[in-house]
């Protein structure tokens, strides 16, 4: 059998898969007491991606080591976990697998110069993302977040960007009108995309605290920024809004009740306001991001509740970084979208037609 030259710009899944790089990564992670199963959702992504994303857990002196390790062949003796593929035959020799080569962002130029577009949970994830190209590809953007850290570190990331950095909790007036102060009296687009995760728990089982904290700040924040950006646009016949929903408003088994509710009110915020206004120049529409790599995790407070969801994730695709969700917002956010109105773009890897 052909073997393959493993490296840093290899795929998790072919290091997985490998006969020799498999154990040698599977031994690593079995002394972190983890399993190969914590690096299913990036299987796709090439090893070396691993340094930024597991935030320290895997240095580049790491992925260094991985690599002499596997063109050494020293594999070790045992990998410490029952994970592990099981033996096959020997193939016939023949080429080696071809990888699904991984998406490339292309910048679109200019598409957003002599605009100034509202960006929420700008810090990280999907919001960073979608600041970050609206930024390179021309624009103005008010960069919100509640953490001054990460906005800093945002806007030190893209020097010479016109980004104007905005600390503030977007459930409360008082903030919003500083988000509306700094951009200034022409707003041509918003991206509501901050929100936060629930505890998977079921309806008998939601507390108040949590059914309250993720309204507020899935439902009630994202309606108090279009309440805010849309008189502007009103008055100047012309504006693009994009609200961030998720596969849990297509479905009821991808999250807890109050998640799952509140990302259903968000599709309704998005398909009432794209009524209202379409005649006025308006045009507002949701993305349903499915699995994204990004900061919001997922926490298990009911046993059923666990049971339950991940039952309903046998069929989830591959995750994706948060660039390829700033691909489809951007698009909706930009005259691209010209003809599109009031729509829910499942941006899910097809895990919706599944």
């Amino acid at each position: 059998m052909t073997q393959t030259t493993l490296t840093g710009d290899s795929s998790v899944g072919t290091w997985l898969d490998d006969p020799t790089g498999g154990p040698i990564l599977r031994d690593l992670l079995a002394q972190a007491g983890q399993s190969a199963d914590a690096l299913r959702p990036v299987r796709r992504l090439a090893l070396k991606r691993l340094v930024k994303l597991s935030k320290g857990q895997f240095p580049p002196e790491l992925i260094d080591d991985l690599v002499r390790r596997a063109a050494a062949g020293d594999v070790p003796v045992s990998s410490g976990t029952t994970d592990a593929p099981p033996a096959v035959a020997p193939a016939a020799a023949g080429p080696a697998p071809v990888e699904r080569p991984e998406w490339v962002e292309r910048l679109d130029t200019g598409r957003f110069t002599g605009q100034t577009v509202i960006v929420t949970g700008a810090g990280s994830g999907i919001g960073r993302a979608t600041a970050s190209r609206v930024a390179r590809e021309g624009g103005r953007v008010i960069a919100v977040d509640i953490s001054q850290e990460r906005l800093d570190d945002f806007v030190a990331e893209l020097a010479g960007a016109d980004i104007v950095p905005v600390v503030a909790n977007i459930t409360d007036d008082t903030a919003v009108a500083a988000i509306l102060a700094a951009a200034g009296d022409q707003i041509d687009a918003l991206a509501n995309v901050a929100g936060i995760m629930d505890d998977m728990t079921p309806v008998h089982e939601v507390t108040d605290a949590v059914w309250k904290r993720v309204f507020a700040i899935n439902v009630d924040g994202t309606m108090k920024l279009m309440r805010a950006v849309v008189p502007g646009m009103l008055a100047r016949q012309s504006g693009s809004i994009v609200n961030v929903a998720s596969e849990a408003a297509l479905r009821g088994s991808a999250a807890g009740v109050a998640y799952t509710a509140s990302k259903h009110a968000v599709v309704g915020l998005t398909k009432s306001s794209a009524y209202m206004y379409g005649p006025s120049g308006i045009r507002v529409n949701a993305v349903a991001p499915g699995p994204t790599i990004t900061n919001i995790e997922a926490t298990f407070a009911s046993q059923l509740g666990a049971e339950r969801v991940r039952a309903g994730m046998a069929l989830l695709p591959d995750a994706v970084e948060a660039d390829a969700l700033a691909a489809s917002i951007t698009f909706l956010l930009s005259d691209d979208g010209v003809n599109v109105n009031g729509q829910v773009l499942a941006s899910d890897g097809g895990w919706s037609v599944a």
